[in-house]
């Protein structure tokens, strides 16, 4: 077998591991992962533009299941930007550590825990802040506290991205961020909302829509 051809396979592989990986996680906890199979590519470049990821020097995901859409954001980002990604599901957070990128901090934890993770990694501000968590199954007060862990990393002129299965975090959002822009993704299984804010230039002003 060719070098390529075996990189093929290689490739071809981790994709089913990482998709047999994703199942496993929704069938343990399927309020954590909220849907059955990552993103697709559609998906992950509708989530990159929104969130214009090529412009940022530092950005969080949070909710970084098999590392798909982590990969994704790694090769959009600039070369000397920083990626914090928070991941809660320890198997799920395995595979993300497979990733060998100096500029990837995986952490195993909760994006309630944002303040604090981004501080120990020695992080201020955020230029942005991409977010696959299902708050539809958060529970109020756990996304409330989610939320605000957002508006205060995020820099002025930040980026808050998220994409949903449902438009719960629109509701959930609006009284820490105001009214958001939103598109929706029909090349996703199943179709998948993609919602951004940003943040205004005044501070403790919240953000806007555009």
């Amino acid at each position: 077998m060719t070098p390529g051809k075996q990189g093929g396979s290689q490739r071809l592989r981790e994709e089913i591991d990482d998709r047999l990986a994703f199942l496993g996680a929704f069938l343990r906890r399927p309020a954590r992962v909220g849907s059955v199979v990552p993103s697709s590519r559609f998906a992950e470049r509708r989530i990159l533009d929104l969130a214009q990821v090529e412009l940022a020097g530092s950005v969080v995901e949070l909710g970084s299941g098999t590392g798909g859409t982590t990969r994704a954001i790694l090769a959009a980002m600039p070369a000397r930007a920083r990626l914090l990604s928070i991941e809660i599901d320890p198997r799920l957070h395995a595979l993300l550590r497979r990733i060998r990128d100096p500029r990837l901090f995986a952490h195993l934890g909760s994006a309630e825990d944002l303040g604090a993770v981004l501080a120990a990694h020695g992080m201020g501000p955020v230029d942005a802040v991409i977010s696959g968590i299902p708050f539809s199954t958060l529970g109020r007060t756990r996304a409330e506290r989610v939320l605000a862990e957002i508006a205060r990393a995020l820099a002025p002129g930040g980026r808050f991205v998220a994409y949903q299965v449902t438009g719960a975090v629109e509701r959930l959002a609006r009284p820490f961020f105001g009214e958001p822009y939103g598109e929706l993704e029909l090349l996703n299984i199943p179709p998948v909302r993609v919602f951004r804010w940003v943040k205004t230039a005044r501070e403790g002003a919240g953000v806007t829509k555009r």
